[in-house]
Parts: C-alpha cells; sequence; structure tokens
C-alpha cells in the first residue's frame, strides 16, 4: 500500500448531522397547546390543573440542559441549581403559554430558562457578596490592637 491509499482510507467523511433537532418544535408546541387548554376547562370548572404530561416535561428538561450548556452559562460552579430554577420557572409557566399571540413554545420556554438563569446567578453573586464582606468585617474584627 502505498501513502496515498493509506491518507485516503485513513480519511473518513463526516456523518451528517441528524437535521431534526432535539426537540421537536411543531410537537412540542401542540403538547403545550393541548395542556393549555385543558389546563383552562379545569381552571373554567374550579378544578386543579392536569399534571403535565411526560413530552412536555422532558422537553422542559432538555431546553434547560441546552441552555445551561452554552458558553454563558456552563462555567459555574452550581450550574445544576440553575437547570433546576429553570426547570421550576417553565413548570409554573406552563400554564401561561399564549398560542393566540405567539405559536413557538420552544422559544417561550428557552426564555424563562434563560432569565431563571440569570436570576440564579444574581442570586449567587449576591450571597457571595455577603459572605465575603462578613468574612472581612471578622479578619478587622480579629486584628490586635496596636498601642
Amino acid at each position: 500500500m502505498n501513502n496515498e491509499s493509506k491518507t485516503k482510507s485513513k480519511r473518513k467523511k463526516r456523518e451528517k448531522v441528524d437535521p431534526n433537532h432535539y426537540i421537536d418544535n411543531k410537537e412540542f408546541t401542540a403538547a403545550t397547546i393541548e395542556y393549555v387548554e385543558k389546563s383552562r376547562e379545569a381552571a373554567a370548572k374550579g378544578e386543579d390543573s392536569p399534571i403535565v404530561s411526560e413530552y412536555i416535561g422532558e422537553c422542559i428538561v432538555k431546553i434547560a440542559e441546552r441552555t445551561a450548556s452554552r458558553h454563558n452559562f456552563r462555567d459555574y460552579t452550581y450550574r445544576d441549581e440553575m437547570v433546576s430554577e429553570g426547570i421550576i420557572s417553565c413548570l409554573r409557566a406552563v400554564g401561561n403559554f399564549n398560542f393566540e399571540k405567539s405559536n413557538n413554545a420552544f422559544a417561550y420556554f428557552t426564555t424563562i430558562c434563560w432569565w431563571a438563569f440569570v436570576r440564579k446567578i444574581n442570586e449567587e453573586e449576591k450571597r457571595l457578596y455577603n459572605k465575603y464582606s462578613l468574612a472581612r468585617k471578622q479578619l478587622l474584627y480579629d486584628l490586635p490592637e496596636e498601642d
């Protein structure tokens, strides 16, 4: 075997990535609209809201995980807490999705996750500031007095 054939055999064409995204927006939006309609019917009857379907829950978890892996959020040590906050915020807002205004549930929940992450980062920064300022005050308090 000569060198040319070796390099050709080593080089493989990259397999094309599946053109479908990790969430089918049309299917996810349809499931969300169906849930919102059931939720509104239950509210009209004075009943509790129905439980979110497993598909919607899986999509929300995928959205939160994928948003957390963006370069904006991936290096924080409390990334898991951010994901949890994003999921909780999305589950609280499922019934508020207004399909008459928008037909894009994916964008709606991604935005909710994004702002939940920003809120969590701000909370953690405040907590760290308080922690370090208290430590600094304690350090200053413990210094021996000079005569």
